[in-house]
């Protein structure tokens, strides 16, 4: 069996960088926005509140993309072409991961907090193609 990632892409896709998550609109174009994502196996893992744009694109049409790294000093980047779906964040175990994989233990908990109240979905993006961007 090919591996779709790398250990050079595995290590990357571990960095807490910011993503840009892209799904297409119901008139067809690129809806992207920065995103934090954490990677779980071979997906990647994003967290959304249920009733934003993105959410209502992936049921609409599942298919999107993820541009991560390529700014100064991360040493190029990476675009990954696949499948988003949307799942449900029991004890918002995917929100509580993120978010202490981008901020530090009291800012975290401060966060996880105030996002509890909130109907938080976790959103899977099965990757299907790796392109390495300069």
């Amino acid at each position: 069996m090919v591996r779709l990632l790398s250990d050079e892409v595995r290590a990357f896709l571990q960095k807490p960088l910011l993503a840009r998550m892209s799904t297409i609109d119901a008139q067809g174009y690129p809806h992207t926005v920065p995103v934090w994502f954490k990677l779980d196996g071979d997906a990647i893992m994003l967290i959304a509140t249920r009733d934003t744009r993105k959410v209502g694109h992936i049921a609409r049409n599942p298919k999107g993309a993820l541009s991560i790294g390529g700014d100064t000093n991360d040493g190029g980047g990476y675009l990954l072409k696949g499948t988003f779906a949307v799942e449900e964040d029991p004890g918002f175990r995917w929100m509580k991961a993120l978010t202490y994989h981008y901020e530090d233990e009291a800012e975290a908990e401060k966060d996880i907090a105030a996002w509890s109240d909130l109907d938080m979905i976790a959103i899977r993006f099965i990757i299907e193609k790796v392109i390495k961007v300069a």
